[in-house]
């Protein structure tokens, strides 16, 4: 059995799409963080947080470019399939994908 390369999370590096059995550990930090806050404050989704939130949560400043910084991380994570989005802008952690009973 060949081991498979891990790639190195980068600051500004690109997010790799999600898959089965990733963690936020291949994510580059600031991505990481987002992910990890969303899940252990909302580990079952919950309504989810807006891009303000967010960036009160993660302790930056309340301007619109940090603001705008992290809706804009989120983002990049939803396309990716690391978060979810609800049609209102909030962001929440993916849906756990739930085994079959009957396999």
């Amino acid at each position: 059995m060949k081991a498979e390369a891990v790639p190195v999370p980068v600051a500004g590096s690109i997010v790799p799409r999600w898959r089965q059995g990733a963690t936020a550990e291949a994510l580059a930090p600031d991505y990481r963080r987002i992910v990890e806050l969303l899940e252990g404050e909302l580990p079952d989704g919950g309504e989810g947080l807006m891009a303000r939130e967010l960036t009160a949560r993660l302790g930056l400043e309340l301007v619109p470019a940090k603001i705008e910084g992290v809706r804009s991380k989120a983002r990049r994570l939803v396309e990716r399939g690391w978060l979810a989005a609800s049609p209102s802008g909030r962001f929440m952690p993916r849906a756990r994908s739930v085994p079959d009973a009957a396999s």
